[in-house]
């Protein structure tokens, strides 16, 4: 049996799918990420830790990502909504005399008080009102297993941060080729009234072409990445 495509349909009034982001300032992709997609997966399953070789066995599978935007009365589509940018305190309002507080404020890497108090700004932006179709090439061997996790989760499933809730069931099938999957997330595109914004084609095709370190090797506190060569294809106005 040949791998299937899992369609995953997600829309939220707001998706965050960090690629380079630091600490200070969180920036999100136009798109959907592997990682996101697979760290999404993860959360389904309940499986923390490093998870190697369950994602060495997705690294080198397929990912199509078809993105929409809202229409109008007239069926046209609306204009892409700017990039949110949420301004947060982390550390801010806590007691450095009290021993639970104090942990939540962040130190230096010896466990000292930073300077200026510990409290730091930071900037975390968000796609707005925008919903993605996703063809997810399994493994064979996982797609009972993927289902299962996807229509009854053990951990909150979230689109790239917690506050990213998701406003539609995600899973939207399985089907033999990339192609189908696609054909029936635009029929749901439509029943939504939403209007093609871009497409990623995992390679190199016609379009934009990037290079992004976004496939998991290894997840837990110590992160490992390798890159993925991908082409976006943009609505012209």
């Amino acid at each position: 049996m040949s791998d299937p495509y899992l369609l995953l349909w997600l829309e939220a009034p707001l998706q965050s799918w960090g690629h380079d982001s630091r600490f200070g300032r969180r920036d999100s992709l136009d798109f959907p990420t592997k990682s996101g997609i697979l760290g999404l997966l993860c959360c389904a399953r309940g499986a923390g830790g490093e998870q190697r070789d369950w994602l060495a066995r997705w690294a080198d599978l397929d990912l199509q990502v078809v993105g929409y935007v809202p229409q109008d009365r007239r069926g046209q589509p609306l204009p892409r909504q700017p990039l949110l940018r949420d301004f947060q305190m982390v550390g801010s309002g806590y007691d450095d005399q009290d021993p639970w507080q104090t942990l939540l404020i962040p130190k230096t890497s010896e466990g000292k008080k930073a300077v200026g108090g510990g409290t730091k700004m930071t900037y975390r932006y968000y796609l707005q009102d925008m919903a993605y179709a996703v063809a997810l090439q399994a493994p064979a061997e996982l797609v009972e297993e993927t289902i299962q996790a996807l229509t009854s989760p053990v951990w909150d499933i979230y689109l790239g941060r917690k506050n990213c809730v998701p406003t539609e069931f995600i899973y939207q099938g399985c089907y033999p080729s990339a192609e189908e999957a696609l054909s029936v997330g635009q029929g749901l595109a439509t029943e939504k009234r939403r209007a093609f914004a871009l497409r990623v084609l995992q390679g190199e095709h016609p379009g934009e072409v990037l290079t992004l370190n976004d496939v998991p090797l290894q997840f837990g506190p110590y992160k490992k990445y390798r890159d993925r060569q991908v082409t976006v294809q943009k609505r012209e106005d």
